[in-house]
């Protein structure tokens, strides 16, 4: 199983990063790249607690389906998405929130657990390209969150 974590400080309070974070529309327009669409479950709005959905997107070359609950949440501080089916042993997606300059802008933190199929292959595909690739993703999707939120100030 592989970790990492991503920290990103956004101008904007907690709450409003937070349910930037939580909009489906939000995460569909940071990843175009990836032509990745809600496609079952919740596929537009807001996510809540106990919401699944499932997402269709290009990786690799290939399509692929993942679908995750929100199976912990505190507005506006923190709530995990998890995969309930899809192409990994493992993905763990806690999100944490602090307020930061007096409360006008939040840490935003990603901690990511996640573990390939099919080891020792899979582990091996975890740490040679996964893990920076993963990464990247995150660090795309908060930098499309740090627009969408300094615009709606």
């Amino acid at each position: 199983m592989s970790r990492f974590e991503v920290t990103t400080l956004v101008l904007a309070p907690p709450p409003v990063v937070f349910d930037a974070s939580l909009s489906v529309d939000v995460h569909t327009s940071s990843m175009g790249h990836t032509a990745e669409r809600a496609v079952a479950g919740v596929t537009s709005g807001q996510l809540a607690l106990g919401d699944q959905v499932t997402w269709r997107a290009r990786h690799f070359g290939l399509t692929w389906h993942l679908t995750t609950t929100i199976s912990a949440c505190t507005r506006p501080s923190y709530f995990v998405d998890e995969q309930v089916t899809g192409p990994f042993r493992r993905w763990h997606h806690a999100h944490t929130f602090e307020p930061a300059n007096d409360g006008a802008a939040t840490l935003m933190t990603d901690v990511v657990d996640f573990a390939a199929p099919l080891p020792p292959l899979g582990t091996l595909a975890e740490f040679l390209v996964l893990k920076r690739y993963l990464t990247r993703l995150i660090l795309l999707r908060n930098a499309h969150i740090k627009d969408v939120t300094r615009l709606a100030r």
